[in-house]
């Protein structure tokens, strides 16, 4: 299993507001939006990225970080065989992601995800 990317997120209570702040402040631009979250890039430079959620859809809470692997099914079995504290169970989400959230030694919830689609 290898890490893909990690997406740092935080929760907003106004997506329009943050968008605007970030586009000013940074130069981001969204590359997703599907309307409770938003993940933002530097147009020159993709790979870094920075998601603003209102909530999650279906998690019970919004995950400080989202992982990205590229074998979900081996990030589970390797977060349950450590014990880890699943949050959220691995579930197959409808806008293309496998994913399950577990919470680190520190309290801080982890969003692990797969892509299913390209």
């Amino acid at each position: 299993m290898a890490v893909l990317r990690i997406v740092a997120n935080l929760p907003s209570q106004s997506l329009p507001a943050a968008r605007r702040f970030y586009a000013a402040v940074l130069g981001l631009e969204p590359v997703m939006d599907h309307g409770w979250i938003v993940t933002l890039s530097d147009p020159a430079r993709p790979g870094p990225q920075l998601s603003l959620l209102t909530h999650d859809l279906s998690g019970p809470a919004v995950p400080a970080v989202s992982v990205e692997v590229d074998d979900i099914d081996a990030a589970h079995a390797a977060a349950f065989a450590a014990g880890a504290g699943f949050v959220h169970p691995l579930t197959d989400e409808p806008w293309g992601v496998r994913r399950f959230f577990v919470r680190d030694p520190d309290g801080n919830i982890v969003n692990v995800l797969g892509h299913t689609r390209p």
